[in-house]
């Protein structure tokens, strides 16, 4: 037996964790890994821990570059199928990354994993399969810190769907019941980087560790030794007003610009508040650009507030996640993302790429009979919201924008919009869909009713989005307070992302400063909240479909105000008389 436990090197082991790094670049392909070296990484992987101690990886070593050019073709193929399937904004961010270097290192090492090792009974794995690639990976981790140890660097390549990893597994002569779990490249590099490549080339970012932590039950987050906090709370706190400073230094720089003052009439506007939100003249551009469509259902729909089922929705769901509805065509068109965030449909989603799971409930109740959601249902959706901004801008993405999928949505919107701005439901209750004169006046009066029985308290948003919903208002109100609190623009849709924006400025009246009114839907009250918010919108198309659209539409209105901040030269720079000097 070996003495008592002892701590080894708790600092050293730190900071070789935090100094890992997958590297892409700046291999020296001419300095070898010695066989000694090699071996020390892998016995190190070797040790790693795993389910019934079954230990199911194996390493298989690659110096011979025949080989790996066949691999690197193969990769390539996969890269450009990948590149193929991304928006615009992120094709181009992509093209600029270099995701491999298979041939720029000396040696490639796979990881495998046998998951049949260790017979039918080995522990642990009866009830959970998947415990062996899981144990893999851990080899993998012990591999990688150990090659950063020893001055390696490590590149993980993983551009290969199951057709790729079947024709990888033919190149290296794997039987067929093993997995490739990890392909690496291991070499020497003239140094390694501050912070990851995907981060400093602004891929992602690195979500913070108060974001990952939670204390007994999923959501109550907090570090160890600090009472958990509250989300919607902490998020609030970290919203601070638009920098005034940035947002003068803009309006002098495009006075200064090769142009009249003020030509640009409301693009300059643009231009002025997305510097006040980045602080900092130039701002970055707000791409890539994601569209967040939350989508759920209303139990007001029961009143007959309009001629759609309440089954359209789930359909208009798949239709987004398939590609068909009119908000997929607009951002191909303009190069942006859209992902679905179901908080709350009244049926039973599919799991599929694009879909956002964060259901809170299967639709609201009835704001006429009751309360819609209860007070935590609606914490519960604003929450998501939340996380979903923080997730959409940990990827990458500069700016987001709001989407809607709900029907009878916008009896919720009306109500809402009333009671945050005092209007009469005459004034703020439109056809949504379309609806008739009769259909119109029953709507009216729905929203009189649920106003007059509920009389929420507008200083108390989670008790107003309680009484009439909905829970995709609620999850957008979120995303906008999450975007906020990230200094990330928001470009605001119709009447719905309207509505949400007013419940985002009653929990801090400095989120408005982060929000654009992407275009000014023909519903009535979409007005009433923008007067409300005080936000001018960039177009008028007579729009009212919802999904996001809109707020496309505005898209390069807004990236076009930067790139100029950008790329225009000024007077000086230019040598250009300013008449005005």
């Amino acid at each position: 037996m070996s003495p008592g436990p002892s701590a080894l090197d708790p600092d050293g082991f730190h900071r070789l964790a935090r100094a890992r790094r997958d590297v892409r670049t700046g291999f020296l392909p001419d300095r070898d890994v010695d066989d000694a070296t090699l071996r020390r990484v892998l016995a190190s992987a070797h040790t790693a821990p795993s389910v019934g101690h079954s230990q199911p990886w194996d390493f298989v070593v690659l110096r011979d570059r025949g080989v790996r050019a066949r691999v690197r073709d193969l990769v390539h193929r996969h890269r450009d199928a990948y590149a193929a399937s991304l928006p615009r904004a992120r094709a181009a961010a992509f093209a600029s990354l270099r995701v491999e270097a298979i041939l720029e290192t000396p040696v490639n090492v796979v990881v495998t994993c046998d998951p049949t090792r260790g017979g039918r009974h080995t522990l642990g794995r009866y009830a959970q399969p998947r415990m062996g690639p899981y144990s893999a990976v851990s080899a993998v981790q012990n591999l990688w810190l150990a090659a950063r140890a020893e001055g390696l660097g490590v590149g993980w390549v993983s551009f290969f769907d199951g057709t790729g990893e079947r024709e990888l597994a033919g190149l290296l002569g794997l039987p067929a019941h093993v997995e490739v779990v990890a392909y690496l490249c291991v070499g020497h590099v003239d140094g390694f980087a501050d912070a990851p490549e995907l981060e400093t080339a602004g891929w992602s970012r690195r979500r913070p560790l108060g974001w990952a932590v939670h204390h007994e039950t999923w959501g109550r987050r907090g570090l160890p030794g600090e009472e958990p906090m509250d989300l919607i709370n902490e998020t609030v706190d970290a919203i601070v007003p638009a920098s005034a400073q940035a947002r003068a230094a803009a309006r002098d720089h495009l006075d200064r610009m090769t142009k009249p003052r003020g030509s640009l009439g409301r693009v300059e506007d643009v231009a002025v508040t997305l510097s006040g939100i980045a602080g900092v003249c130039p701002p970055p551009l707000p791409e890539p650009a994601v569209v967040a469509v939350f989508a759920a259902d209303h139990g007001v729909h029961a009143q007959g507030v309009s001629p759609w089922p309440q089954e359209v929705t789930a359909q208009m769901v798949g239709n987004f996640l398939a590609g068909g509805a009119v908000v997929n065509a607009f951002a191909r068109q303009l190069g942006a993302e859209v992902c679905v965030v179901d908080v709350g449909v009244a049926a039973d989603l599919d799991p599929v790429p694009g879909l956002v799971p964060r259901k809170v409930a299967a639709g609201s109740a009835d704001m006429t009979t009751g309360p819609a959601l209860t007070r935590e249902q609606a914490r519960a959706a604003v929450e998501a919201g939340i996380e979903t901004a923080r997730d959409l801008v940990a990827a990458g993405n500069r700016c987001l924008l709001t989407g809607d999928m709900g029907i009878a949505n916008t009896t919720a919107a009306a109500a809402l919009i009333c009671t945050f701005t005092g209007a009469d439901p005459a004034v703020a209750t439109g056809r949504g869909t379309g609806v008739d004169d009769d259909t119109l006046a029953r709507k009216t009066g729905v929203v009189r009713a649920a106003l007059g029985r509920h009389r929420p308290d507008p200083a108390d948003p989670l008790g107003v989005l309680a009484a009439f919903g909905g829970l995709e208002h609620a999850g957008l109100a979120g995303l906008v307070l999450g975007a906020a609190a990230l200094r990330v623009p928001v470009l605001l849709d119709g009447v719905s992302g309207g509505a949400a924006a007013l419940v985002a400025a009653a929990f801090a009246p400095a989120a408005v400063d982060y929000c654009l009114a992407g275009h000014r839907s023909v519903e009535p009250g979409h007005t009433v909240a923008l007067d409300h918010l005080g936000l001018v919108p960039l177009l008028d198309m007579g729009m009212r479909l919802g999904e996001g659209t809109g707020a496309l539409l505005a898209l390069p209105v807004a990236q076009s105000a930067v790139r100029a901040l950008h790329d225009v030269a000024t007077f000086d720079s230019a040598g250009v008389v300013d008449k005005d000097a």
